[in-house]
């Protein structure tokens, strides 16, 4: 059996454990907690260790998703996701401008752990005042077309959205593996 693991990550209120939950067979194992921080401003509950979900792909292959906590004081668990996964999604909320600094952090974490293959997946694309997604590669720190990975607008809440998501992820992760 094949084995793929791949981590969701991004700020807190991206879409990592509603993506999850989405898209998951099995019931999502998950250890969010009532926030006791500034995130209560955004939701009620935040994700403190990992989430996990599974999705079988066919009769020889299975997608292992890890959802990473959003915030940075539990750093230490992107740590533990990262170093175990194949590729990962970062999850970027177009709308919310304040949280670019915070997902170009991750980023840079995760880069500094050795390249593996990512894509960007934009979220909240419909709220009010959401960015264009040229300008958040800019200010992700992707100068030119050529220095992005692959980028897709992502509706966690939409299972073919989640799916298509996925789907460019495990082309980026193929190609490099077929090198």
């Amino acid at each position: 059996m094949e084995i793929f693991k791949i981590a969701i990550t991004g700020n807190v209120g991206a879409g990592k454990t509603t993506l999850i939950r989405t898209i998951s067979e099995i019931e999502v194992v998950n250890t969010d907690r009532r926030a006791t921080d500034q995130t209560t401003d955004l939701k009620a509950n935040t994700t403190v260790a990992f989430d996990f979900g599974r999705i079988t792909l066919n009769s020889e292959q299975l997608l292992y998703l890890y959802g990473t906590p959003g915030q940075s004081r539990f750093d230490f668990m992107w740590d533990i996701v990262i170093n175990q996964s194949q590729a990962y999604v970062l999850l970027v909320a177009a709308h919310r401008p304040q949280d670019f600094r915070g997902a170009r952090r991750i980023l840079n974490f995760v880069n500094q752990k050795g390249e593996i293959p990512m894509i960007i997946g934009i979220t909240h694309t419909d709220c009010e005042g959401a960015w264009e997604t040229e300008d958040i590669l800019v200010a992700l720190g992707f100068v030119d077309e050529e220095s992005s990975p692959p980028v897709t607008q992502v509706n966690p809440e939409d299972p073919s959205s989640v799916a298509q998501c996925l789907v460019v992820l495990l082309e980026q992760l193929l190609s490099v593996t077929a090198i």
